[in-house]
């Protein structure tokens, strides 16, 4: 990394960067230069991921609150890619940043884009892999998130599939099935099949209970991370306190897993040590795309989608009381 003059611009894959050596956020232990060398080292990994997939970013402004960005600011280099999409809910096209290169991702790292959702369709829409969002109580032991992800993948294998499994970055595991030749409505509706299932093998473990308040201290198996929404891929950091990462797991080692191990400081070394040849841990681990069973879509279907009826429970519960007042 070249010191480019003496006000404190430094370039760095023909990208200017400045403030390189200011703490990245409050409590995260490092710096805006940490996380820029965090993405140039792991470069060739994040692209794989994020190749085509509208991204939305957690940005952290010194002094502010972290906040979401989809819309690409006016700003940006002509040099960064983007998608258009058109968003149902506020009626307007966003203009998604795409991460095509480390020249991109350098340019988000000096922009404090902290963390990297890309889109779990790819970028025509299509379903490439379902993903099972394990999210434990707040003051649950990891222990208590592994036991969950046993059950996901019992439910897995007794339905003739396979899949990886990473660490969020926070304190919950992300499951991610390849899949192939199916439609955004049956990714939803098997994903909710193999959280359903997952559930059946240990209630007393894991919840499907969309509502906080029906979970009873249980894992969430969160199925809703299909369709537009998207997900914090495999190395992305955390604004999280000491810059935690996301990082892929191998299932046998899943009991020796301590998330908060993994950093910004060294994610790149240990994806090396764990992919000495391809230097993509995660890209090794994921199983071949597979065909996703009748059965389990026709399970799925039958199941109501999370956020409906939530919607319809909690209107319920709200006639309920305002009866009962």
């Amino acid at each position: 990394m070249a010191r480019a003059d003496a006000g404190g611009t430094e370039v760095v894959k023909g990208v200017e960067l400045k403030n390189l050596d200011a703490e990245l956020f409050e409590g995260a232990g490092a710096t805006k230069r940490d996380l820029v060398e965090h993405v140039r080292a792991l470069a060739g990994p994040l692209v794989a991921e994020l190749h085509g997939r509208p991204l939305t970013v957690t940005r952290v402004r010194p002094g502010q609150r972290p906040f979401v960005q989809k819309n690409l600011p006016g700003s940006a280099p002509e040099w960064v890619a983007t998608k258009d999409v058109w968003a149902e809910a506020s009626h307007r096209t966003v203009r998604y940043p795409l991460a095509e290169d480390a020249r991109t991702l350098v340019w988000l790292a000096g922009q404090r884009a902290v963390e990297l959702h890309p889109t779990v369709l790819d970028g025509r829409g299509a379903v490439t892999h379902l993903v099972l969002d394990l999210d434990p109580p707040a003051d649950a032991p990891f222990a208590a998130v592994v036991a969950a992800a046993r059950l996901v993948e019992r439910a897995l294998g007794e339905a003739g599939l396979a899949g990886a499994v990473k660490t969020s970055g926070a304190k919950g595991l992300h499951v991610v099935v390849p899949v192939r030749d199916v439609a955004v409505d049956d990714a939803a509706a098997a994903t909710r099949a193999l959280a359903a299932r997952a559930e059946r093998l240990g209630p007393d473990t894991a919840t499907t209970a969309f509502l906080l308040a029906d979970r009873g201290g249980r894992v969430f198996l969160d199925p809703t991370r299909a369709g537009g929404g998207s997900l914090a891929c495999c190395f992305s950091p955390r604004v999280r306190p000491g810059a935690p990462v996301s990082f892929p797991v191998p299932w046998d080692a899943l009991d020796d897993v301590v998330p908060s191990d993994v950093t910004v400081h060294n994610a790149a070394r240990l994806a090396a040590e764990a992919a000495p040849v391809s230097g993509d841990p995660w890209r090794d681990a994921l199983p071949a795309a597979q065909q996703v069973p009748q059965a389990l879509l026709d399970e799925g279907h039958a199941i109501p989608v999370p956020r409906v009826a939530a919607m319809h429970e909690g209107k319920r519960r709200a006639r309920e009381r305002r009866t009962s007042s």
